[in-house]
């Protein structure tokens, strides 16, 4: 059943360590860190993409930065309170890393399969060239009872086409994982930079339950 639940939410990620590593958490004595991955684009923009990885995996005490790695696993999510609501944090759940000699081609960089359920209406809307775009949160089944639940944004075909979706819409996505900044603001004097993560969707399905 586990091995089940985990095939509906693979990621595969290869870039350049962009960051050391910053302490998350500790369960059952194994600590965990994030850390920084430029990953290229097609074009000539990267993303930059947090991994959350094991002490068990890396040794966590070195500055790997300017390496470059290949890494496997999901893309989770979790709430954290903040500034009276809460803030869903994404971040890519390391299972397997190895190292690679050099930067990959840009076409095979990232990749993410989620297998999940529509959990709110899509937001359909027009840019003001015309673009379509919809965005769709999914909530995609963990073990012992627990969801992740993934920002998706769609374009063109794909988002007339989940515009019509309902909420308990079981779909499957195959895309990449894309970050994006934006500017908070915080009061009338205060604002800060943050960066938002999401999937960009190229393939789009209904399944049948």
């Amino acid at each position: 059943m586990s091995d089940k639940i985990i095939e509906n939410n693979q990621v595969t990620i290869m870039g350049q360590i962009a960051s050391g590593f910053t302490f998350s958490h500790t369960v059952f004595g194994e600590g965990f860190y994030m850390v920084d991955v430029l990953v290229r684009r097609l074009s000539s923009s990267k993303d930059r993409i947090p991994l959350m990885i094991s002490e068990r995996l890396l040794d966590v005490t070195q500055d790997y930065t300017g390496e470059f790695i290949m890494a496997t696993g999901q893309f989770r999510s979790y709430n954290r309170h903040d500034e009276q609501k809460n803030r869903l944090i994404l971040s890519v759940f390391v299972r397997e890393v190895s190292f690679i000699d050099e930067e990959p081609d840009g076409a095979k960089t990232n990749s993410i399969l989620l297998d999940g359920y529509i959990c709110k209406l899509p937001v359909y809307r027009k840019t003001p060239l015309g673009r379509e775009i919809a965005d769709l949160l999914l909530a995609v089944n963990r073990p012992y009872g627990k969801s992740d639940y993934i920002p998706c944004i769609c374009w063109g075909r794909n988002a007339r086409f989940a515009a019509s979706f309902q909420v308990g819409e079981h779909v499957q996505i195959l895309g990449r994982i894309q970050s994006r900044e934006y500017v908070k603001r915080l009061s009338e004097t205060e604002s800060e930079k943050r960066t938002a993560y999401e999937v960009s969707v190229s393939k789009l399905e209904c399944m049948e339950d």
